[in-house]
């Protein structure tokens, strides 16, 4: 069944996190941005027509901002308490209808190495696939408290494509062994959700199952939920070479800007001034 996405899910609701949508940072083509602009920007990259983003009540004009003329193609949507990831997702049900969807976290910022965005990319494939597919990123070990991870086999011919047949939230390592080995892949590394999905409208179904039946609507739901979608239809984890920043974490920011500079348009005049910076620095210490 052919399959066309033209709607996108964002969710920036976290209490913890609310703010980090709005900072400022030097987008790749040379520009200041907010966080929220430039996801906004990626999305619309990938040929997505109508972008909802479920905030914390209050934050509509404040984020309507942030994204300048952009702010047309926004609804907003309203996750009234701390409710968790998975039922912030639940709440652009109505929004979403029974279309598939691209959904992004509003505390992770992506980087492609080409000129496609990872948004596009990922787009596409699901499109050409008729089927859900999540964006993944080979982790190492150390990384798996912080992230959801899958296991599958790769799909023939295709060695950036994987069958999924499982998924865990932020599994043990213990866990990891036992249940999400990937053939092929490097020992010690899992693949981990990159913070973006494509996907069917089978996922609300299976969200909303969840919630009622345990109440939990945290990033552990959404993960089951996942588990359960592979078992009812083809889901698919693609891996490509990006980076994956989340500015919510110590250095975050910081680390997210490096990378949107060492990949834009000022490149050679950062890497300058870096050059510079650590040869002064070299200095002073040889002084001392």
């Amino acid at each position: 069944m052919p399959m066309k996405i033209t709607k996108a899910v964002i969710t920036a609701a976290g209490r913890s996190q609310r703010t980090l949508p709005l900072q400022t940072l030097i987008d790749r083509d040379g520009a200041a941005k907010s966080v929220l602009r430039i996801i906004v920007e990626e999305v619309l990259s990938a040929g997505v027509e109508e972008i909802c983003v479920v905030v914390c009540p209050g934050d509509e004009t404040a984020y309507m901002d942030a994204v300048g003329e952009h702010a047309s193609r926004l609804t907003f949507i309203q996750q009234t308490g701390p409710a968790g990831y998975a039922h912030a997702i639940r709440c652009a049900e109505a929004f979403v209808g029974r279309q598939p969807f691209l959904h992004l976290v509003g505390d992770h910022l992506y980087v492609s190495r080409g000129q496609a965005s990872c948004a596009q990319q990922l787009v596409e494939v699901a499109q050409a696939e008729a089927c859900a597919v999540s964006a993944v990123q080979a982790s190492r070990e150390s990384l798996l408290p912080y992230y959801g991870a899958v296991g599958g086999r790769r799909v023939a011919g295709r060695p950036d494509l994987y069958h999924i047949e499982d998924v865990i939230e932020k599994p043990t390592p213990t866990e990891a062994e036992q249940r999400l080995i990937v053939p092929g892949l490097r020992a010690g590394h899992y693949l981990c959700f990159f913070g973006m999905h494509a996907l069917t409208p089978t996922i609300m179904e299976l969200l909303a199952a969840r919630i009622a039946a345990t109440g939990d609507g945290s990033g552990a739901a959404f993960s089951q939920s996942l588990a359960e979608l592979a078992k009812r239809e083809r889901y698919l984890a693609l891996e490509r070479p990006w980076w994956r920043h989340d500015v919510g974490v110590k250095y975050g920011l910081l680390i997210a800007q490096m990378a949107l500079a060492l990949n834009g348009k000022d490149r050679d005049e950062v890497l300058a001034q870096l050059v510079e910076l650590l040869a002064v620095r070299e200095m002073q210490q040889g002084k001392r």
